[in-house]
């Protein structure tokens, strides 16, 4: 029963069944197939260094992230596993990883405001919603979402996070989250500030820019190099690559030998729930103190997040594994990216998930480390289960202000308004979503993506509108539509021909040339008719040249009478010629092709 061949399968399994599917479609539903049978040693010791590294990497993160959410911070480790497996066997780029980033963890809150049981159901809807734009190839969505728009976004999210996380860095307490309240408040109790708290936090930063400023300088082994500088340059490697894990290791230590002599300087993460998480359906309804919310009442709750949480997870996560693609030469397939993000939330939900989607950081780390397969991603997995299962009573002694040092280091990156001055270069135009959608975020995410895509499709529809439309005046009028004709611009053609047909004293013939044109609706054929009426009226003389034969057949088809068409307009003289072996002719009212 089973082709190994890489060809159609089309045998009989049964007298009365047959083999419904292919290899190569079963393939591209799993893609794992294609090259787990190429799957080598080399490979897997390979996809172990990855994985251990991003798995270094993604404890400390999970645990800051789910801090942003305003959930608990094992919930960023619940987040952090189902992904790695998930991807492994449906995901079709060899360097993303998914988990909780920092601009989901920010609409979570946005949309939830902290509440489990809201966040648990976004997470499973979200995926629904996923997996079926999967499933029905609506990956083309994403496209309408434009670049300026997508670097804005994520510029003021970048400081809507890093600010966020100045309260815990300063030891601020009841600090609004609303980013407006929240910029007054923190400067407003800035002399409440904890020493203990600011001079870590401070240190933390200071540690983190100088390990990643050794990374981006330190100069590669090369052929010859000496063992005692080999071994040097991997222990500053790993020094520099697992950062995050070493400044929250080093700040607990430090809290714990603080708790040790009985002081007590810095705010802790303090008790967290020890061990995996419960396999349990998503909360589809939930009890309050003021009684019973049920679904509908939730989903009211959640609001437009239900959309923009789906929407922007598939967005970052394509994103990446585009970027990433590009940058290794290899292709991924949008559609079933969708598929691997929305099973991944999914089953995520039964496991205590938040939405998750691809992490640029953590993508990029496992591209440095050389992966060669996503199977990378299952020893990260194991790695965060060892620490939910082993390690969750250390985090207790965790500072706040060390998680507030990791989540500003890795969002700062993301804050890039050099992309203005490209933009001022190359389409200055572009720089009106980029501004709307930046300023409108600091008042609410949503609004400020919604704005700005909104602006972008009005500046790519106007073309479509008012198309470019050349006239030409030579013993009559020429007007050439320089682009397809669609109902948009059918107004606009039909203004620009009574203005310089009607409005003159001496109303002129006019010629169509629909050379550029290569598709119609049926507005312009009606809006056509009502031409080809007026000018009769007129008794001015309407004509039509270099129709394309399927526009011929649709005007035929709508029963357009007394259409005069040239196949071709010569310009010197200013004479028209009418060539009778491709004129179309009038039979009973309908124009066909000899």
């Amino acid at each position: 029963m089973e082709c190994l061949e890489g060809e159609s399968c089309g045998r009989r399994l049964h007298p009365t069944l047959t083999c419904c599917f292919s290899c190569n479609s079963l393939q591209k539903r799993l893609p794992f197939l294609q090259w787990l049978p190429r799957y080598s040693l080399q490979w897997l010791q390979l996809d172990i260094i990855a994985g251990i590294t991003v798995g270094l990497t993604v404890v400390p993160q999970a645990l800051a992230y789910a801090e942003v959410a305003g959930l608990p911070v094992q919930f960023g480790l619940y987040s952090s596993f189902v992904g790695c497996f998930i991807y492994c066997f449906l995901g079709t780029s060899k360097d993303v990883t998914l988990g909780p980033t920092a601009i989901m963890s920010l609409l979570v809150f946005v949309y939830t405001l902290g509440d489990l049981s809201l966040a648990i159901l976004l997470t499973f809807i979200s995926g629904c919603i996923q997996l079926a734009m999967g499933l029905l190839n609506f990956g083309f969505l994403l496209d309408f979402i434009s670049y300026p728009v997508i670097k804005a976004f994520t510029s003021a999210a970048a400081i809507t996070i890093a600010f966020s996380q100045v309260k815990n860095l300063l030891g601020l307490q009841d600090i609004p989250r609303q980013f407006i309240l929240q910029v007054y408040q923190t400067f407003r109790k800035l002399p409440s500030t904890r020493p203990g708290d600011a001079i870590l936090g401070i240190l933390c930063i200071a540690i983190l820019l100088a390990l990643k400023w050794m990374k981006d300088h330190t100069s590669r082994p090369y052929q010859g190099m000496s063992i005692c500088h080999r071994i040097c340059y991997l222990i500053v490697w790993i020094m520099t690559t697992a950062r995050n894990a070493l400044i929250v290791v080093g700040a607990g230590l430090v809290a714990y030998s603080f708790h040790v002599m009985g002081l007590h300087p810095f705010i802790l993460t303090g008790k967290t729930a020890k061990g995996l998480p419960q396999f349990q359906l998503p909360p589809f309804s939930e009890i309050t103190p003021n009684g019973t919310k049920t679904f509908s009442e939730m989903v009211q709750v959640i609001g437009s997040g239900i959309l923009i949480i789906p929407l922007m997870g598939l967005l970052e996560s394509v994103a990446i594994a585009r970027a990433f693609a590009s940058q290794n030469n290899y292709r991924i397939k949008t559609n079933q990216e969708l598929l691997a993000i929305g099973l991944t939330n999914i089953l995520g939900s039964f496991l205590s998930s938040y939405p998750v989607t691809g992490s640029f950081g953590r993508t990029a780390l496992n591209s440095q480390t050389g992966v060669c397969t996503p199977a990378g991603g299952i020893i990260t997995g194991l790695l965060v289960l060892l620490s939910l299962g082993y390690l969750t009573p250390a985090f207790y002694f965790i500072p706040k202000a060390a998680l507030a040092a990791v989540i500003i280091c890795a969002v700062a990156p993301m804050f890039d308004l050099r992309i203005c001055k490209s933009m001022w270069k190359v389409k200055r135009l572009d720089l009106i979503p980029f501004f709307v959608t930046f300023l409108l975020s600091f008042w609410e995410i949503q609004y400020g993506i919604l704005a700005g895509t909104f602006v972008s499709i009005i500046f790519l529809c106007y073309p479509i509108a008012r198309p470019e439309i050349k006239v030409s005046d030579m013993d009559g009028l020429i007007l050439t539509p320089m682009s397809g004709l669609s109902f948009p611009a059918m107004e606009y053609l039909k203004d620009k021909i009574y203005e310089k047909t009607f409005t003159v004293s001496s109303p002129q013939s006019v010629t169509l040339d629909f050379t550029h044109v290569t598709a119609i609706d049926y507005t312009v054929v009606v809006g056509l008719a009502e031409l080809l009426s007026e000018f009769k009226a007129q008794g001015v003389c309407l004509t039509f040249s270099g129709l394309q034969p399927p526009l011929l057949h649709m005007f035929s088809s709508s029963g357009l009478t007394e259409l005069h068409h040239f196949h071709s307009i010569e310009t010197s003289g200013g004479s028209f010629q009418e060539d009778e072996s491709t004129q179309p002719l009038l039979r009973n009212g309908i124009v066909s092709l000899p």
